[in-house]
């Protein structure tokens, strides 16, 4: 269930089109609105000596689910009595972080993107981290194994003292049991929860202010955001001069559930970005749909292209497709040898693609038109 759930939060993508200035502040009564150009369940008010972060309640409409006071560490004309006198609901945080323990690869890869590795104090689950500088620090001591997400290990994180801990939220989990009661920040991570790849991709402002590191973080958002628009146009002229668009058809069967994109979530509307026709395109649902292979095969059995990912340690082949359901065989794609699996084991899928869609887009569309020279695709190969 929990590779499900990275999956789900792992691939994103971007209504590319969004209007707005990237980085511009407005002035308001209460402080200086750092606009975002895509983001919409994060909020940021710089005042002075501090700033202001509100993130919205993903599941329920109009609530808040955390607020953040973030201050300069070693500044003591704010206390934290002083500043939680202006929110009592916030979280305080001195900035920037030096001892963080962060629970997913991705805002690990962030971390050191952003040039900040050296303050990642510790990790949980670290079979699923590929980062080679996180496995070197858990080998050498300079980051603590803290167990498992779902399962921390207590005594460790305590003997650890980090400044913040890095925790994602999810719907009706009940809290975060023993960690909430150590008196350490805990920075819920509900970028996942954004409805665009650029929207939950703009978070790195927030993480580039955690680390004091936001200038290198409002930098990469731009090369990214540039990237991810420029595929898209492309993408749009390139489909305008040679008709038809392909259909496709993502993900195979997890036991008996075969987890389809709704066509409003955000790996639905990336691959409307890059291009495809997507057969529920449709369905407005945010999430993924639970569906068997019998619906599948009745919706979308003549989709064009086929790409799906899996974790495994070796190569997907056809003839292993076959082994775990014979009925894929009645897919168009399987039959004109037109899919393409990403193997999650063997590649930084979820580390790179939350917080750069741009690579993802580029790999739809250079499987979609081969033409358009962008080279080959980084994570999807062609099963043979």
């Amino acid at each position: 269930m929990k590779k499900i759930l990275f999956i789900v939060s792992a691939l994103v993508l971007t209504m590319a089109a969004g209007t707005g200035c990237t980085g511009a502040k407005s002035g308001g009564d209460a402080g200086d609105t750092l606009r975002m150009k895509y983001a919409g369940r994060i909020s940021i008010i710089e005042h002075e000596g501090y700033s202001k972060v509100v993130i919205a309640d993903p599941w329920t409409e109009g609530r808040t689910l955390h607020t953040y006071i973030l201050a300069q560490r070693g500044d003591k004309s704010l206390t934290d009595d002083s500043l939680k006198s202006i929110a009592p609901e916030a979280t305080v945080v001195r900035t920037p972080l030096r001892k963080a323990l962060i629970t997913t690869s991705v805002h690990c890869a962030l971390a050191g993107e952003l040039g900040c590795a050296a303050a990642v104090g510790g990790v949980c689950d670290i079979r699923y981290i590929s980062l080679p500088w996180v496995k070197e620090g858990v080998k050498d001591g300079s980051i603590r194994d803290c167990g498992s997400a779902m399962a921390p290990a207590i005594e460790t994180i305590i003997d650890l003292a980090p400044d913040a801990i890095f925790l994602s939220p999810f719907q009706n989990s009940g809290g975060y049991g023993r960690i909430e009661n150590l008196g350490v920040p805990i920075i819920e991570m509900a970028d996942y929860m954004e409805t665009s790849a650029m929207g939950r991709a703009e978070w790195m402002k927030f993480y580039g202010m955690l680390f004091g590191a936001e200038e290198k973080a409002q930098a990469l958002f731009d090369k990214t955001d540039s990237a991810y628009c420029e595929l898209k146009a492309k993408a749009a002229g390139n489909g305008e001069k040679s008709g038809g668009a392909k259909s496709v058809v993502m993900d195979k069967l997890v036991g008996a559930v075969w987890y389809v994109p709704g066509g409003g979530s955000t790996v639905g509307r990336m691959l409307r970005d890059a291009g495809y026709a997507y057969p529920w395109q449709d369905d407005a649902s945010a999430g993924s749909l639970s569906l068997s292979l019998e619906t599948v095969l009745e919706k979308a059995s003549d989709a064009d292209v086929w790409l799906f990912r899996y974790d495994s340690p070796q190569p997907m082949t056809r003839s292993v497709l076959l082994s775990e359901n014979a009925g894929y065989a009645q897919f168009k794609a399987f039959k004109t040898g037109e899919l393409y699996g990403c193997n999650t084991a063997t590649s930084n899928f979820y580390e790179e693609t939350p917080f750069h869609p741009e690579r993802l887009l580029r790999d739809f569309i250079t499987i979609l038109r081969p033409g358009l020279g962008l080279g080959q695709p980084r994570y999807f190969v062609k099963v043979k």
